[in-house]
């Protein structure tokens, strides 16, 4: 299974892992919640999956605008 890490504001590719060997759990995925797994993680057919995060920039962006986080569209 591939996991690629996105941000879910500027959809820049913060990583990928390509190791079948990893585990969700060793992922720390079995924490969340049904509803933050949906909200978070997708899965294509071939079962690789995609993490929604948030950059280190859009982070600090956040930190020093929290009403940005109600905006729909991206922040760069």
């Amino acid at each position: 299974m591939a996991i690629t890490y996105t941000c879910r504001y500027c959809n820049t590719r913060i990583g990928r892992i390509d190791d079948d060997r990893v585990t969700e759990m060793q992922l720390g995925f079995h924490w969340l919640t049904p509803e933050e797994r949906r909200d978070i993680i997708t899965y294509d057919a071939e079962g690789h999956a995609s993490v929604r995060v948030v950059c280190e920039t859009c982070q600090e962006m956040l930190d020093q605008n929290p009403e940005l986080s109600l905006l729909s569209h991206p922040l760069q």
